[in-house]
C-alpha cells in the first residue's frame, strides 16, 4: 500500500464532517511517484478526526491532479505514529497536548521509564510515581490526556475492523466520541438514522458479526424504516398502508413475526406518524404539512391595492410585436397582484413568454434597475437546462433550486434554510411538476414569510422522480389561484408538434398523426427494423445540418432489442465511431470514447451537475498516464468540466438515447421516439405526452401506429398516495369551522 510519512503542518480548510485540506511535510515514502517530494511540503486532502502538528503520521493514498486545485495527495486512510525514540517522546510530552509539562519534567519522565514510557503510562498510571517530584494531580492529568489521545485512535481501529471505511469510521466517531463503542454495542442500527450514507444493508452485514438475531427488535424497527424509505422512493408515495409495510418488511428481513408492536413503538418514538390508517415517515408527513401551512398562509396574505397594469401589457405587446390572449393577460396580472399563483399549460401556450412579461412589468412598477431586479427576484428551476431557458428568455440570472439554497456537500444540508433565509421578494419557479415534496419544502423554508411566489408547470407531464406530486396536488386542491393555459399560439399551417401534444392531452387524437408535416413524421416500422430506421433517419438529419447535440432519441425502457442500452450502442457508432485520434476505455461492457454524449444519473450539486444533465466527454486519461493511476473521464456540461474516476462511473451513461423520465425539463431541436409493441407495459398517455413535448423543431415517431394509439388511449397511471391535497383542503375546512 502506497504511503507518505511525515508531519502535518496546518489546515487550509476543514468541514464539520472532518474533510480537511492542509499542508504536509514528507519525510519518507514508498511511492515512486512521490519520491521527488521527500523533504518538501505538499497539499493533501481527506477525512480526518484531528490532526496535531506535533505528531508523526502515515498517510495512505495517492497523488492526484484536482481539476480545480492542482496537485495534491488524496488520503484514503491514515495512522498516527506513536513517538518511539527518547527525543521524540520528550518532544511529544512537551507539546501543547500536555498542559504544564516543561522540557525538564518530560526528560525526567523519559529517563525514568525509558523508551516504553507511553505504553507504561497507559498500562498503569502508577508507573509515573517512580518519577521523582511528580505530584498525584499532575500524574492524573498526564494519564487522562494520554488515554483520551489514545482512545480516538483505538476506536477508529475498532470501527474499521468491524468493516466500516475510514470515512465512515471518522463520521461515526465525530458523532458519538467516547460513547462510540457503547452505542454500537447497544444498537448498531441507530447509525442508519444518525450517520449520513450508512444504510441498513451495510449495518445488517456487520450486525451478523455482533451476533444479532434475525428477529431482534432493533433489527426489525430499523428494517421497517429502511423498507418504508425504499418503497416510498420506488413508488413516489408519501405514505403507505399497514399491509404494505408488513408484507414488504417480513419478506425483506426474512422473518415470520407479528410486527404490530414495532410499528406502535416507532409511532411512540415519533419516527412514524399514523393518521387515518396512513403510515408516514416523519420527514414526509412534516414536509407535506409544512407545505400546506406555508401555501395557505401565503394565499391568504392581505393583497396590496390592485395595480392597473394594462398600459404596461400594451407597451410590451408593441415592443415585442405580439398579442397576449386573455388567458395570458390574466396570468400576468394575477402574478403581479397575488402573493401566490400557479400557471399551468402545455407547449405552445406561452408560459415562457408570460414569465418574461411578469419580470419586466414587476421591474417597471417598482422602478427597479436591472441590477436591483437581480437582487429582488429569483428565477428558479429544478434542472440546469430549465434554468438556462428562463435566463435566455428574461436575460436575467436564473438558478437551479439546489444552487439557490446553497447545498453543502459536507454537511449534506442546504445553507439557506429556516434559520438562514434568502431575502428575495419575488420568486418564480419553472418546471414545478419535477419538484418532489422534500425539495419544495426546503425551498419554502428558505424563503421569507411575505415572499411572492409564481409556480409554473405542466399539469399533464410526468410527476417528480422523488416522492410526492406537488404540482398536481396543489392544483387539484383548488385553494391556490391557478391560471390554466389551453389556447395555442398561432402556428405554421404545416406544423404539428404542439397540436399533437394538445390532441393527446384532450383525448382527441386524430388520424392526422399519420401524415407528414414540416416538423413531424410518423415512420411505420415493424419491431426488428426500428433500430435500422432510426439510424437511417439520423444519417439524413446529419446531412441536413443537425449535429449530434441537436438530436435526441427518447425511449421508455432500458432493456430489449429497441431499449435504451441497445440503441446507445448503435448510435455511438453513428455519432462517434472509433478513431485513433480519440482515446477510449471499457467499463464493463460499455465503451466510453472522447466526444461521446453523456447523461448524468444523479445530483452532484457541489459540481453544479444534476440528474438528467447532458454533457460530452472532453478528455479521457487512462490509468497508465493519470497521476491517480486510475482511468479518468472528464465530461463537459456546457462549460462545467467534471472528473469521474472508476468509483464515479456508476453516475453516468451514454446519452444518445435516454429515458423519457430523464428528459424532463429539457428541450431538443429534434426528438426521435421509437414506438415498439414490446414497450407495451410502459406505454401510457402521460409518458408519451412528456416525450413529445421535449421536441422544439422536429419530432419523428418510429414504429407501430397501433402501439402509439394504444399509448395515447392508455390513461392508466399509478396514482401516487400523497396527502398534500388533503392537507390543503383541510386548512380551508378548519378556517370555516
Amino acid at each position: 500500500m502506497n504511503y507518505i510519512k511525515g508531519n502535518f503542518r496546518k489546515s487550509i480548510y476543514k468541514s464539520d464532517s472532518g474533510f480537511t485540506v492542509g499542508i504536509f511535510k514528507i519525510k519518507e515514502t514508498n511511492d515512486e511517484a512521490m519520491e521527488d517530494y521527500v523533504g518538501k511540503t505538499i497539499t493533501f486532502s481527506g477525512t480526518f478526526l484531528d490532526l496535531n502538528p506535533d505528531d508523526l503520521y502515515i498517510f495512505y493514498g495517492e497523488g492526484v491532479k484536482h481539476p480545480r486545485y492542482g496537485f495534491q495527495y488524496s488520503v484514503n486512510n491514515y495512522d498516527r505514529v506513536k513517538p518511539e525514540e527518547k527525543d521524540g517522546i520528550i518532544e511529544f510530552l512537551c507539546s501543547d497536548l500536555f498542559n504544564g509539562i516543561g522540557e525538564k519534567t518530560a526528560q525526567k519522565i523519559v529517563e525514568t521509564l525509558g523508551e516504553n514510557t507511553l505504553d507504561l503510562i497507559i498500562e498503569n498510571k502508577d508507573n509515573l510515581l517512580l518519577v521523582p517530584g511528580l505530584k498525584p494531580k499532575k500524574i492524573d492529568e498526564i494519564y487522562n490526556t494520554l488515554m483520551k489521545y489514545n482512545e480516538s485512535h483505538n476506536t477508529i481501529v475498532y470501527l474499521t475492523n468491524l468493516g466500516f471505511s475510514m470515512k465512515d469510521a471518522l463520521n461515526i466517531y465525530s458523532k458519538y466520541k467516547s460513547n462510540t463503542i457503547q452505542n454500537i454495542e447497544y444498537n448498531i442500527y441507530m447509525l442508519a438514522e444518525d450517520i449520513e450514507n450508512i444504510n441498513f444493508d451495510k449495518l445488517d452485514e456487520i450486525a451478523k458479526n455482533l451476533n444479532y438475531e434475525k428477529d431482534d427488535e432493533r433489527r426489525i424497527e430499523a428494517g421497517i424504516i429502511h423498507i418504508m424509505k425504499k418503497v416510498l422512493f420506488e413508488r413516489g408515495d408519501t405514505y403507505l398502508l399497514k399491509e404494505d409495510i408488513v408484507n414488504n418488511t417480513l419478506k425483506y428481513l426474512d422473518i415470520n413475526k407479528d410486527i404490530e408492536f414495532n410499528l406502535i413503538n416507532l409511532n411512540k418514538e415519533g419516527k412514524i406518524i399514523i393518521e387515518n390508517e396512513k403510515y408516514y415517515l416523519e420527514e414526509y408527513y412534516s414536509a407535506e404539512k409544512n407545505i400546506a401551512e406555508t401555501l395557505y398562509r401565503l394565499s391568504n396574505l392581505k393583497l396590496k391595492n390592485k395595480i392597473d397594469i394594462d398600459k404596461q401589457i400594451e407597451r410590451l405587446e408593441d415592443i415585442n410585436n405580439i398579442k397576449y390572449n386573455e388567458q395570458q393577460k390574466s396570468a400576468i396580472k394575477k402574478a403581479i397582484e397575488n402573493n401566490l399563483l400557479i400557471i399551468t399549460g402545455g407547449p405552445g401556450t406561452g408560459k415562457t413568454t408570460i414569465i418574461k412579461a411578469i419580470v419586466e412589468i414587476y421591474r417597471e412598477i417598482n422602478n427597479y434597475t436591472y441590477e436591483e431586479l437581480t437582487e429582488k427576484i429569483a428565477l428558479l428551476a429544478p434542472t440546469g437546462r430549465a434554468a438556462k431557458r428562463i435566463s435566455e428568455s428574461t436575460l436575467l440570472k436564473a438558478s437551479t433550486i439546489h444552487r439557490f439554497l446553497k447545498w453543502n456537500k459536507d454537511s449534506l444540508e442546504f445553507l439557506v434554510n429556516e434559520y438562514n433565509k434568502d431575502f428575495s421578494e419575488f420568486v418564480i419557479i419553472d418546471e414545478v411538476s419535477m419538484i418532489d415534496v422534500n425539495l419544495f419544502n426546503s425551498l419554502l423554508k428558505g424563503l421569507t414569510n411575505n415572499v411572492k411566489i409564481v409556480l409554473v408547470g405542466d399539469y399533464n407531464q410526468l410527476p417528480s422522480v422523488g416522492e410526492g406530486q406537488v404540482l398536481k396536488d396543489m392544483i387539484e386542491s383548488e385553494i391556490i389561484d391557478t391560471v390554466h393555459l389551453d389556447l395555442l399560439y398561432r402556428q405554421n399551417e404545416n406544423s404539428y408538434i404542439v397540436s399533437l401534444a394538445h390532441e393527446i392531452k384532450n383525448d382527441e387524437l386524430s388520424l392526422e398523426f399519420l401524415n407528414k408535416k414540416d416538423d413531424y413524421a410518423f415512420i411505420e416500422s415493424v419491431s426488428p427494423l426500428i433500430k435500422y430506421n432510426i439510424v437511417e433517419i439520423i444519417k439524413k438529419a446529419i446531412n441536413k445540418g443537425f449535429s449530434y447535440k441537436d438530436i435526441q432519441v427518447l425511449a421508455p425502457m432500458y432493456k430489449g432489442v429497441n431499449g435504451i442500452d441497445n440503441l446507445n450502442i448503435e448510435l455511438q457508432e453513428i455519432f462517434n465511431p472509433a478513431s485513433i485520434e480519440k482515446k477510449e476505455i471499457k467499463v464493463g461492457e460499455v465503451i466510453y470514447r472522447e466526444n461521446d454524449k453523456i447523461l448524468q444519473l444523479t445530483n452532484m450539486p457541489d459540481d453544479n451537475v444534476y440528474n438528467g444533465d447532458i454533457g460530452y466527454i472532453s478528455m479521457i486519461k487512462t490509468a497508465h498516464e493519470s497521476k491517480s493511476k486510475k482511468n479518468e473521464i472528464y465530461v463537459d456540461f456546457e462549460g462545467i468540466v467534471v472528473k469521474y474516476e472508476p468509483k464515479d462511473f456508476i453516475n453516468i451513461k451514454h446519452g444518445y438515447a435516454i429515458s423519457i423520465h430523464k428528459s424532463q425539463g429539457s428541450e431538443f431541436k429534434m426528438v426521435i421516439m421509437p414506438m415498439d409493441n414490446t414497450y407495451k407495459r410502459m406505454l401510457y398517455k402521460k409518458l408519451v405526452y412528456t416525450g413529445i413535448t421535449r421536441a422544439k423543431q422536429s419530432l419523428i415517431l418510429v414504429g407501430s401506429s397501433t402501439s402509439f394509439s394504444y399509448a395515447v388511449s392508455n390513461t392508466f397511471d399509478y396514482e401516487r398516495k400523497t396527502s398534500l391535497k388533503d392537507f390543503l383542503i383541510n386548512k380551508i375546512s378548519q378556517t370555516y369551522k
